[in-house]
């Protein structure tokens, strides 16, 4: 396991497996927390979430980065490249800010606030599809 593809094949679809979960389960079930709850439950969400986004995220950059360097000529590379940084980009710039917000926002704005958290984890989702993808095509 010299060159990056299988490591990336692996870090990526860990990723993709990470984002369906939380687009198809976590975001939706949160969403359902009366107001009562929702301060406590937002709070553990994010402190469970944070070491899980952590072990999915920096091995995906640094296997990303791995593939550049070792396989720059290869298309499915680029591809894989382009659905990660959407999917991290889309996280640092818009997912982590919206939980700060949701975190201290009040309840007339939280619903407005997760309609756009569930609409950039959409968005996650597919970067992280594409970059299962170009991981796929590398390793084939």
């Amino acid at each position: 396991m010299s060159t990056p593809a299988p490591w990336l094949l692996l870090v990526a679809a860990a990723h993709l497996g990470f984002q369906l979960t939380v687009d198809l389960v976590v975001y939706p079930a949160l969403a359902e927390v009366g107001p009562e709850r929702w301060e406590r439950a937002h709070a553990a969400h994010s402190r469970r979430i944070t070491p899980v986004v952590a072990v999915v995220y920096v091995p995906l950059v640094l296997v990303l980065g791995w593939a550049a360097v070792a396989e720059p000529r290869d298309f499915a590379t680029w591809v894989a490249i382009a659905g990660g940084l959407l999917a991290v980009v889309a996280t640092a710039a818009v997912a982590a800010p919206l939980h700060g917000r949701l975190s201290s926002g009040g309840a007339d704005e939280r619903s407005v606030l997760l309609d756009r958290l569930r609409r950039v984890d959409r968005v996650r989702t597919v970067g992280a599809a594409v970059c299962a993808l170009g991981a796929v095509l590398l390793v084939a």
